[in-house]
């Protein structure tokens, strides 16, 4: 017996975790693939599933929920062709440079994944904001990760990178900078609401001084959409913040000071030594954030409960109100489709921007 344990002794000290990812990680991932695939029909007696094939996906891309999903096509406007027919032309052009130098099939594979997702989305925005549609929530979700992420990654690298000079009171600052993620999504949810609300909310003279007392902000698309992105912003700028300050903080300070000896100035520095040094940080931190941001539901829940109309619904939330309406199916469906879309782009951001810019530096 004690010769067996010590044979096998990795593997019990594994077992636990091992059955706790099976359990509530792989498990719950084959689950809903199955039940994206059936249609549930719940009873007081327990409930029926028949499977319908990919019925549910048709109904999102092609059926009756085509407007919730991806939005509404009617005609492509001069300014939705000319900027898709230009993508395109950029894509292609991608693709070919790309078979004409290093082709790998492995490498053509997965281009080809970001290739058609990216001429797809393209030609989505293309056909509906250009072209005056309103888009569904795989756009607005779209919308809180590419605009959301990217002044989060500004304000928050600019932020520690100000942190990480001799500054007074830059521990102070630290402190302060970092308080936001000690609070709950939905706490900052309704923080926000009640500091947008122009008629009884603490900001309400505020808002009266500068002539916006009688704007509706929650019955304006972009207005609802831009409060969501500022009250997730004012939540994740502190992440953002407290890695990329450890980054910047990383630094060795033997090149900056051989850098400072040669005369170079503070631009230079920063685009020859530190940003080289940071920057597979500052992709990781991208990357989490990105992911994170995919799956947003409690702001635009809180805030305006997805609306005015579908404006502000995120995926997420869609899955979220089709589970709450026992809709299972359909569900596990729009939840894997962001599951596609999340790994698409988080995968080609990784290994086509992050690093191809890395191996050219090295």
């Amino acid at each position: 017996m004690n010769e067996w344990i010590d044979r096998n002794m990795g593997r019990v000290f594994l077992a636990p975790a091992v059955t706790l990812i099976l359990v509530f990680s792989i498990f719950p991932l084959v689950a809903s693939l199955l039940l994206s695939f059936t249609r549930v029909r719940l009873s007081g007696g327990g409930f029926k599933i028949r499977f319908v094939g990919w019925k549910n996906f048709e109904k999102q891309f092609f059926g009756s929920e085509q407007f919730h999903l991806i939005g509404t096509f009617t005609e492509i406007s001069v300014l939705g062709w000319i900027v898709g027919l230009a993508f395109t032309a950029v894509l292609l052009g991608w693709i070919i440079k790309y078979i004409r130098s290093h082709f790998t099939w492995v490498g053509f594979i997965g281009r080809m994944i970001t290739f058609a997702m990216a001429l797809g989305l393209c030609w989505l925005f293309s056909a509906t904001l250009l072209s005056g549609n309103p888009f569904g929530t795989v756009g607005v979700t779209l919308f809180y990760v590419f605009v959301g992420c990217g002044i989060q990654f500004l304000i928050g690298t600019s932020l520690a990178f100000a942190c990480s000079q001799r500054i007074m009171g830059k521990n102070a600052f630290r402190v302060i900078f970092f308080v936001p993620m000690m609070i709950t999504p939905i706490g900052v949810g309704y923080i926000f609401r009640m500091m947008a609300d122009t008629t009884k909310g603490p900001f309400a003279d505020v808002w009266q001084w500068v002539g916006l007392g009688e704007f509706a902000w929650a019955t304006n698309p972009w207005a609802a959409r831009i409060f969501i992105v500022v009250a997730d912003s004012w939540q994740w700028i502190p992440f953002v913040f407290i890695m990329m300050l450890a980054a910047f903080e990383s630094v060795p300070r033997d090149l900056t000071e051989a850098a400072e000896l040669d005369c170079a100035g503070p631009w230079q520095k920063f685009r020859e030594i530190i940003w080289p040094h940071v920057l597979p940080i500052a992709a990781t931190v991208m990357l989490i954030r990105a992911i994170e941001a995919f799956k947003i539901v409690d702001l635009p829940n809180i805030m305006t409960s997805g609306g005015p109309g579908i404006a502000t619904e995120s995926v997420s939330l869609q899955a979220y109100y089709a589970w709450r309406s026992l809709d299972l199916g359909a569900a596990s469906a729009i939840a894997y489709i962001l599951l596609f879309v999340t790994v698409v782009t988080c995968a080609s951001f990784f290994n086509l921007v992050i690093h191809s810019r890395i191996r050219k530096q090295r």
